[in-house]
Parts: C-alpha cells; sequence; structure tokens
C-alpha cells in the first residue's frame, strides 16, 4: 500500500508544540510508561508552580510546571504516559510529536526500578530521537523491598547517558535530578546516548530512506524518520510529511512510496522490536540482581486477588466492606448533625418571628432553602467523609487497577475495549470523570460504547439516596449484630446490577448501532505501594467530599425555594406541584412510583444528590412532613406517603439506571461533539429503567404483593 500525502505546510506541528519561553528559561519533556510514578516526579519537581490544560487540538490533559535551580529558570513538560511512540493513540502521539518537533532542551524518561526491563523499550526509542536523554530510575525503595538491586552506573555506561535513581514520593533522588538537567543544558555533561543497530537489510534500507530525505529540512532525525516511515503507519507518515516543504517534489514521495511497498513493514517492526527486547534482556541479566529468596509479595497477593475463581467474590466483598464501613460510620454523625440543624432552624423561625416577617418569606428561606440545605449537608456529608477516603485508599494501593483486570474478560465477551473497566472505576466517583476518563480509549466506536453505558455505575451523587433508601427500608426496627450489613448488601447488589447493565447495554450497542471488534490492550498492574495518609486526607477530603457537597449545596438551595413556592402556590384544591405530581402519577404508577417520586427525579436533572431531598420538600408541601433526626422518623415520613418495600427496591433501581445529570450530559456533548449521542446517552438509560422498574411492578401484581 502507498503513502496517503497530506501537505498542510512545514510548520503547522512545530507551532503547535512549541513552549512559549523566555531565552533564560528551559523546556524539559517528562516522559515514560504509565505507572511508573511520573507525575510524582513531575510534582516533586514543580511542587506547586503547575497548571493543566489541553493539548491543541486534543482532548488529552497537558500538564506543565516550573522549577528553579541554580538561578535557572526550567519549564517541565508531562506528556502523557506512553509504552511506545509508534503511535497508536492520541497520547503515543503527543509524547511522540512533542519530543521530534517541540523545543525541549532535555528529555527525561521516566523508569520503573521494579519492572526496568520493559520500561528501557520506550528509552531506546527516544534515543533515537535525541542525544539530550536523561533516564530516571523511579521507585528505587519498592524494588529493594523486592530485592532487586540495581547497577545504576553500569547501565549509565551502557546506555550513555546520565541515570538518576530515585524514590519521588519520599523525596529521594530529586536534587540530583535536577543537578543532572542543570549539567545537561548547560553542556557540562554531554549524553551520546549508544543507538542498536539492526539487521543488515533494516540498515541498508534505512540508508537508503535516509539519502532520499536528507535534503528535506524537517527538523528531526534523519534515521529515527526512516525508520518510521519503513515500519510506521499511516499516522506516521502525515505526521512526518507535515514537516516537508509543501512544494517538495512528486518524484520525492514517489520514490518513498516505491521502498515502502516493496518492504515487509510488519517483520521489519517485530525485527526492530525483537532487538531492542533483546538489548533490554542483556541489561537486565548484566546490571540487575534479584534475590531469588525473597518472596515477592505483589506476586503472591495477585495469585488470588486477580484470579479467575477469587477475583471477583473478592472485589464484591471488598465493595460490600466499603459501603458497610460507610453506612455504620455515617448513621451517628448523621443524626448528631440533622439535630444540630434542625435545632438552628427553631432559632430561625423565633427570629422571624421577632421581626414580624412575612410567612412567605419565612416558608421561601427556612422551611424550603434552609431546610434542604439541612438535609443536603446532614445526609451527605458523613458518607461521602468515609466512601470517598475509603475509594481513594483502594486507589493508591494499587487495587483499582486490578478491579479493571478482574473484568477485562467481561468486557471483552461484550466486544468492547477492556480500557471501559477503567472507565467504569471512575464513574464510581463521578459519571462525568467517568465520560471523560474514556479518552483513554483510542477507538472512536469503543469510546463511545464506554461513554454511553458510564451512567449505569452509581455515582456518589446517587450513593447518598441508595443508602438512605436501603437504610430507611433494611436497617430501621432491624434488630441483632448483623442488621447493619443489609443496607451494604442492598447497595452492593445495585452496583453488580450496574455492572451486569452496562455490559448488556455494550454488548447490544457493539451488535447495532456500532458494530465492531473489540480492541486489544496491556493493562499494567502497578505495584501495592504504602498509601499516603496526607494525600488521601486532601484528595478525598477537599478535591472530592467538600466539591461534591459544594454543587450538591449550590444546586439544592434554589432547588428547595422552588419547590417550596411551587408547593404553596395553590391552584384550586391543589399546589402546583400536587398538579403536576398528578399528571405524572399514572405513568409513575406503572413502575411502581409516585407521580412525586417522578418529579422528583425530573427536577434533580441539575445534580442527582438533591432528588430526596426535593422528594422530602415535595412530601412536605402537603403538610405530612416532620421534622427527622433518626432512619426510623425518615422511614414513617415514606410510609406516610405510601411507601412499601417494592416503592423502596424501584426508587433504588430508577435511580441507579436513570438519565444522567445535567453535568454528565454536558461533558458527554463536549466529548463527543454530537447531539445525537448525548440524547441517547439520556433516552437509552431512562428507557432501561422505565422497563426494569416495569417488570419488578408487573412481577409484583402477577404475585399478588400489591
Amino acid at each position: 500500500m502507498g503513502l496517503t500525502y497530506k501537505s498542510t505546510g512545514m510548520d503547522t506541528l512545530t507551532e503547535e508544540y512549541k513552549i512559549d519561553k523566555k531565552k533564560d528559561q528551559f523546556v524539559i519533556a517528562l516522559a515514560g510508561n504509565p505507572n511508573t510514578g511520573k507525575s510524582t516526579v513531575f510534582n516533586s519537581l514543580t511542587g506547586l508552580r503547575q497548571h493543566t490544560g489541553n493539548w491543541p487540538g486534543k482532548t488529552v490533559t497537558n500538564a506543565r510546571g516550573e522549577f528553579r535551580y541554580n538561578d535557572r529558570e526550567y519549564i517541565l513538560v508531562d506528556l502523557p504516559g506512553t509504552y511506545s511512540l509508534f503511535s497508536s493513540s492520541v497520547e503515543e502521539e503527543i509524547a511522540r510529536d512533542f519530543i521530534c518537533f517541540g523545543n525541549s532542551d532535555v528529555v527525561v524518561v521516566i523508569a520503573d526500578a521494579t519492572c526496568l526491563e520493559r520500561n528501557l523499550n520506550l528509552v531506546y526509542q527516544v534515543m533515537e530521537l535525541t542525544d539530550n536523554v536523561i533516564l530516571c530510575i523511579n521507585l528505587i525503595d519498592e524494588a529493594k523491598k523486592k530485592g532487586i538491586v540495581i547497577d545504576a552506573i553500569g547501565i549509565e555506561e551502557e546506555l550513555g547517558i546520565p541515570v538518576v535513581l530515585s524514590a519521588a514520593r519520599s523525596g529521594v533522588g530529586i536534587d540530583e535530578l535536577k543537578e543532572v538537567i542543570d549539567k545537561v543544558v548547560l553542556g557540562k555533561i554531554k549524553p551520546k546516548p549508544n543507538k542498536l543497530n539492526y539487521e543488515d537489510y533494516i540498515e541498508k534500507i534505512i540508508k537508503e530512506m535516509e539519502s532520499i530525505v536528507q535534503k528535506e529540512n524537517v527538523g528531526i532525525n534523519l534515521r529515527w524518520m526512516a525508520l518510521r516511515l519503513v515500519d510506521g503507519d499511516a499516522a506516521i507518515f502525515n505526521s512526518i510529511f507535515e514537516k516537508m516543504d509543501a512544494n517538495a517534489s512528486m518524484e520525492l514521495k514517489v520514490r518513498i512510496d516505491e521502498i515502502v511497498k516493496h518492504t515487509n513493514k510488519k517483520k521489519i517492526r517485530d525485527d526492530i522490536t525483537y532487538r531492542i527486547y533483546k538489548k533490554t534482556e542483556e541489561i537486565r541479566d548484566k546490571y540487575i540482581k534479584i534475590d531469588k529468596n525473597k518472596k515477592d509479595r505483589d506476586r503472591v497477593i495477585d495469585k488470588y486477588i486477580t484470579s479467575r475463581a477469587f477475583g471477583i467474590p473478592i472485589m464484591i466483598f471488598i465493595l460490600a466492606l466499603v459501603l458497610w464501613i460507610t453506612i455504620i460510620g455515617a448513621n451517628y454523625p448523621s443524626q448528631l448533625i440533622a439535630k444540630l440543624l434542625f435545632k438552628f432552624e427553631d432559632i430561625l423561625t423565633n427570629w422571624f418571628m421577632h421581626m414580624n416577617a412575612p410567612k412567605w418569606l419565612h416558608g421561601i428561606l427556612v422551611l424550603g432553602l434552609y431546610r434542604t440545605l439541612s438535609w443536603v449537608v446532614s445526609v451527605m456529608l458523613p458518607p461521602m467523609a468515609i466512601f470517598f477516603p475509603l475509594f481513594t485508599l483502594l486507589e493508591d494501593l494499587g487495587y483499582l487497577p486490578r478491579v479493571a483486570f478482574n473484568l477485562d474478560h467481561l468486557f471483552k465477551k461484550a466486544c468492547t475495549h477492556g480500557k471501559q473497566c477503567l472507565t467504569m472505576c471512575m464513574g464510581l466517583g463521578c459519571n462525568a470523570a467517568g465520560v471523560i476518563g474514556c479518552r483513554i480509549i483510542d477507538s472512536p466506536r469503543e469510546r463511545l460504547i464506554a461513554i454511553v453505558t458510564n451512567n449505569f455505575i452509581p455515582c456518589n451523587g446517587r450513593f447518598p439516596t441508595l443508602i438512605a433508601v436501603s437504610s430507611v427500608f433494611l436497617l430501621a426496627n432491624s434488630k441483632g449484630k448483623l442488621s447493619n450489613l443489609y443496607p451494604a448488601l442492598a447497595v452492593t447488589v445495585m452496583v453488580i446490577i450496574g455492572v451486569a447493565i452496562t455490559l448488556l447495554v455494550s454488548y447490544v450497542l457493539s451488535k447495532t448501532l456500532l458494530k465492531g471488534v473489540p480492541s486489544s490492550f496491556t493493562l499494567e498492574l502497578p505495584p501495592y505501594r504504602k498509601p499516603q495518609v496526607g494525600r488521601i486526607l486532601y484528595t478525598s477530603i477537599i478535591d472530592r467530599t467538600i466539591f461534591v457537597l459544594g454543587r450538591a449545596v449550590v444546586v439544592a438551595a434554589p432547588a428547595g425555594v422552588v419547590t417550596w413556592i411551587l408547593g404553596n402556590i395553590y391552584i384550586g384544591d391543589l399546589s402546583i406541584i400536587s398538579h403536576v405530581a398528578s399528571f405524572l402519577n399514572p405513568v409513575a404508577n406503572l413502575i411502581g412510583l409516585d407521580g412525586y417520586i417522578l418529579m422528583a427525579f425530573i427536577l434533580g436533572l441539575p445534580a442527582n444528590e438533591i432528588v430526596l431531598p426535593i422528594l422530602l420538600m415535595s412530601y412536605m408541601s402537603t403538610g405530612t412532613m416532620i421534622e427527622f433526626e433518626s432512619i426510623e422518623a425518615l422511614r414513617q415520613i415514606l410510609l406516610n406517603q405510601g411507601w412499601t418495600y417494592l416503592t423502596a427496591l424501584n426508587v433504588m433501581l430508577f435511580t441507579l439506571l436513570h438519565w444522567p445529570c445535567a453535568t454528565t450530559l454536558l461533558t458527554i456533548k463536549k466529548e463527543t461533539g454530537s447531539r445525537k449521542w448525548t440524547i441517547l446517552s439520556a433516552l437509552i438509560p431512562t428507557a432501561i429503567a422505565f422497563i426494569v422498574c416495569f417488570i419488578t411492578t408487573s412481577v409484583a401484581r402477577i404475585l399478588g404483593m400489591i
């Protein structure tokens, strides 16, 4: 197959990846495989002097930071984690193009000391592009625990580039890395990479290709370009040709095309890859010593954590345990906060009465706004303050990638990408974040499937409703030491149902609207690491709990006001909210709900967190709402409105399956750029929610349960 050439001008990508800098500033590129601690190195070097954005024309995050050393300023660019520069994904394309066409002065490659052999593949590829390369072997503390000893001096002589050992989490080696960067930039250390020589037939083709393009001012290493022209794909060809003069002769393109057509690109790439890995094995055998008598802790743990027999049961047990701890731990704080807030409501009421304020003003500000906020804070804050640290702890330990590993074979059976497991885990925190996380999936078809189905995983906005409803009907009036397990098991079952629906809908989409064959991918399991308590608390409390609670409060406040107004403006004998609920009642009854419940879900579109507060405010407008200070009191409110165990089940199912919140829908529109898929992302889960609840209600009616 010949080359597809498109000319967009020589300077297009060069300008795109050029970092604005002052005359006395230097640009440092940070490259590396995923899970090598690259972000930790970035944070250790830059501290708080960093910012994020997106690469021009891309959806991949662009992280930059600054640091000073010896009175010199450095701009650090954190490139996307990548295993190779062969550009099979957007991340790899960005990393490759920045190193090729950006204005970096030095490239620092971060490698994992516990699996250095695998990481050296990228090192050799970067060494083909530039001489100014530094190898930072990170996680040496983890290597020490596993009985791995690395001869950094020997590796430095073998590669011909500076090598620094580090443990960035504890700050080890960071100062040395700064010093080496400084010396390379100033020319005090001049790396001389020992590049690999390949098979004779490959070297012959490379020389022929170099002779053809050497007159072209492409601004990159000719040998590397020749290699990519021979073994690369269309994306690599286009990126390279974009650097050439737009007036390059047709004869040049024809000659290159002729060489490419008569070469076995697969064999060449396989031979190049084999040569690199053969060399990395030699380095491993010469310079890396492993204590055979020391057990590999990670392998022993993963033998059970990721096994077919125990992996999924352990995963379900851990989920149930996290939810149980959340429910048990949140029960008393919720009651305490509720008592304090509702006591202050009495004080507010006395103030309004003392000032002879109009009843409508008291109703809007106290019974509408304040009471809704009291509910949001007392019900949401304690569970989130427990759940998010536990979730972040599992993330920090390295367990979440194991969850993805355990579910990978199920997603393959559903004809979707294995990385969808990872985006699903992100959805447990926030569905909008899960949708953004779908960028890691290269295939547009599989990315769309992951985006559309991410909503079926309950996010932090849905957990309070699931926990509250399950606690009300399974915990209240229950006795015994194990009674607290019931709500946790109920919510766990909901998550499992969400995963099952995700797989089912993914399979249906892959066979209908989004037909295709699932892609393969490499999932690297990071080592188990000692949790960083400070980072866990900051991330979970500040970045997650406070952020989500703040968003809920901002949305719930006006929602509470509007709901109180609608509940207290009467048309005839009924309030507006009652008229709307009566209108929705026939449809709601078909799926085992009532009009007020369905209306609460509709009004809760801005944020899932406020569905239950809106429902209670709606019930309040009927005059039956009371100040609740316990689960039993809340249970009584719902029972007075005709709730049964079937109602509770359907509310939980509808909470799990219904349309995404407004934030997620806006994110879907931004990520897909399509109104069609945004609408379908709302309609598909809505239809499934109605169908599932209709089935449960119909079965209950057939069995005579209602």
